[in-house]
Parts: C-alpha cells; sequence; structure tokens
C-alpha cells in the first residue's frame, strides 16, 4: 500500500478555519500522511493576491503550527515565475517517488482544470481529489474534455490513492465551511471594526499578525 500526501493550494489570502477544517476533514476521510498547504507566489488564474506572498506565506505557518497532520512548503513562493501546479508536482514527484501524491481541488477549480498550464500532465504525477460540498452539483457541467477524463478515472473506492502513486479521480464529500477569504478581507478593510467582526473566522495568531502588521485595511477587493 502506498502512502498518500495531501496537496492543497491555493493564495490564502488570508488562510481561516475553512481551509484548515477541509484539509483536516479530508486527511481523515482518506488516512492521508499529512496535508501540505502549498501558497502560490504568483497565481495564474486569478488576481494578483493582496497580501504580499511572504505575509501569506508567515499566516500559513502560523496557522498549521500545532495542527497535526497539516504542514506548510513554501516552494511556489521561493520559486521565479508563475506558480504553475505541475512543476511543483515534479519537484515532489523527484524528492519521494515511491510516495503518492494526492491534489485536493474544489469543484470550481475541478471544473476549470482545462484552462490549467500541461493540465493532462497533473494525472501523470497526482490522483485528484474533488472536496463536494453539500448541495453543489459540479459532474454534469465538464467541459468534454474533462468529462473524458472523468469517465476513465473516476474511482468510487478512496483505496485507488493507495494502490497507484496517482492517476485517478476520487470525490470527497465534505462539511459545509461557509466562510471566504474576500468576505474577511472586506470586514478587516473597516478597521478595528472589522477584526472584531472576523474574530473565530481565522486562527488567532492569524487575526493577530493580521493586526499587527495592518493587513487588508486599505483595500477591499472582490476577488
Amino acid at each position: 500500500m502506498i502512502p498518500v500526501l495531501g496537496i492543497l493550494g491555493g493564495t490564502f489570502d488570508p488562510i481561516h478555519n475553512g481551509h484548515l477544517e477541509l484539509a483536516r476533514e479530508v486527511r481523515a476521510a482518506l488516512d492521508l500522511l499529512a496535508v501540505r498547504f502549498i501558497p502560490a507566489g504568483d497565481p495564474p488564474h486569478r488576481a494578483a493576491p493582496v497580501a504580499t506572498a511572504a505575509h501569506r506565506l508567515e499566516m500559513v505557518e502560523l496557522a498549521v503550527a500545532d495542527v497535526p497532520g497539516l504542514e506548510v512548503d513554501a516552494r511556489e513562493i521561493d520559486r521565479p515565475g508563475r506558480s504553475y501546479t505541475v512543476p511543483t508536482l515534479e519537484e515532489l514527484r523527484d524528492e519521494s517517488p515511491a510516495r503518492s501524491l494526492a491534489l485536493i481541488l474544489g469543484a470550481d477549480a475541478f471544473l476549470g482544470l482545462p484552462t490549467w498550464h500541461r493540465w493532462r500532465e497533473l494525472f501523470d504525477l497526482a490522483h485528484v481529489v474533488v472536496v463536494a460540498r453539500p448541495g453543489v452539483a459540479f459532474d454534469g457541467t465538464m467541459a468534454p474534455i474533462l468529462a473524458d477524463e472523468w469517465t476513465r478515472r473516476l474511482r468510487k473506492d478512496p483505496a485507488a490513492l493507495t494502490a497507484k502513486s496517482a492517476g485517478a479521480i476520487v470525490v470527497q464529500p465534505i462539511s459545509a465551511h461557509p466562510i471566504s477569504a474576500s468576505g474577511i478581507r472586506a470586514q478587516l478593510a473597516r478597521g478595528a471594526e472589522g477584526i472584531a467582526a472576523v474574530r473565530g473566522l481565522l486562527p488567532a495568531a492569524v487575526l493577530a499578525y493580521i493586526d499587527r502588521n495592518q493587513l487588508y485595511r486599505s483595500r477591499p477587493d472582490a476577488t
């Protein structure tokens, strides 16, 4: 049986309790070695993050510091250029060829895969775990080229993640976590009143870091 490392990328602008609960829930359900958070330095599929890469990395490190089974990886922050996923997975595969990788994607991100850089190569390097939130249907709205991969690769038994090191698609239902980074940023733009409003939505150490560094105060945004 091949050990499996979960990979969770994103801007984490800022990281919040929804991200952490998703990671813990998927790790427990699929018996992953760990879930590794990989903040994007220069994300190719969305507007530039509000906080700097250094601030976002520090917040992720604070968030996972005391959580067993959660890790942080700075390679996409440290690597120059766009933060494409395929080179990251290639590096991780080279570092530990015997380990299985499970790329954790929300339904929206999965549906957008055909727009990703070298997206078909993802399946040569990792499994894809699609997290499905209650009441969100996605499998009937795929682009035909993605639907072909879905039909070929979907496995109903999560044991597929440990049978081979890459290539399967597994759907993992998760609990609803109605927290959004954009909503948190909008609240924080209100200053001290916003700090109070988001208390409990993100780890206390992250909120203290945001307050101390006056992050998100000057430009609420819609990204």
